[in-house]
């Protein structure tokens, strides 16, 4: 009887000590698509992405200074408004920057519009993203001084305490960080050729994600979806990272088969036999 039942346990597990049968056949399938799926994905977005640490505080409250962020490589065509670029202009720094594009070419950019908001081809923006400048009343009561205001979007202050208006030229980018009263941007350029505008042939990454100290997903500003061209699409992060994950688990349940199926068999030979 004893027999009967030690072929019986040695049918569930597939083979002596676990080893062999259909299910490790496809726990050793598992494992190797897993280890695919992870490198596979490391090595896909190390070619696509790039990490930087953004220095300053021009693009707070956005990005922080001493956040890691990961930037898709991108050609300067493909760069839409509202994007967070990292580019590089012998004129302004000999170091990569991060900045927002809020026009490219052919349009005007103007501020302030009513209520102090930034206008693109007479359209004003509602830009959530910004540390927004507080007038001088609106900050102090009496007018005799300034402050900032962390809570963006409640049109509280204006866009830009340096109004102007900049047609941009084709092929080029207006440029502007997102704390508008501490960015060295398009706008400390007014006087230079160009009028403080950068070739697109200057952008070289597009800002996808924080990285470090969170990992945060940049969402792409709706204020520009209904300008033309709208705006861009996200990389392929979340996919990559979806990868790494999926891998991840069929690695961990590929290898974890064998032990659990050998540890169930000692289970089952250690159960008693009953009298026939």
């Amino acid at each position: 009887m004893g027999g009967t039942q030690e072929s019986g346990t040695e049918g569930i597990r597939g083979g002596k000590d676990g080893r062999g049968g259909l299910g490790n056949v496809l726990s050793g399938v598992a494992v190797a698509v897993g280890f695919v799926l992870f490198l596979g994905a490391f090595v896909w977005g190390a070619l696509v992405y790039q990490p930087y640490t953004v220095p300053t505080d021009s693009m707070m409250p956005t990005v922080n200074p001493g956040d890691r962020v990961l930037a898709q490589r991108i050609d300067g065509g493909e760069v839409r408004r509202g994007d967070v670029v990292v580019f590089t202009d012998s004129t302004w720094s000999d170091s990569p920057m991060v900045k927002r594009v809020v026009g490219i070419g052919g349009d005007t950019v103007k501020c302030c519009g009513e209520g102090g908001r930034l206008t693109v081809n007479g359209k004003e923006l509602d830009e959530p993203y910004i540390e927004h400048t507080k007038p001088e009343a609106a900050a102090t009561g009496t007018g005799t001084g300034t402050g900032t205001s962390t809570d963006a979007g409640t049109g509280l202050g204006v866009a830009s305490d340096t109004p102007f208006e900049v047609t941009v030229p084709e092929g080029n980018l207006f440029l502007l960080g997102d704390r508008r009263s501490a960015s060295l941007d398009s706008r400390a350029h007014l006087q230079e050729a160009g009028q403080g505008t950068v070739a697109r042939s200057a952008v070289h990454a597009r800002v996808d994600a924080l990285a470090w100290p969170s990992m945060t997903m940049l969402e792409r500003p709706g204020t520009y979806a209904s300008l033309p061209g709208g705006t861009s699409k996200p990389g392929p992060l979340r996919l990559q990272l979806a990868a790494v994950v999926a891998g991840a688990a069929l690695v961990v349940l590929g290898a974890a088969y064998g032990p659990v199926v050998r540890v169930l068999g000692r289970g089952r030979r250690r159960e008693p036999v009953g009298a026939r």
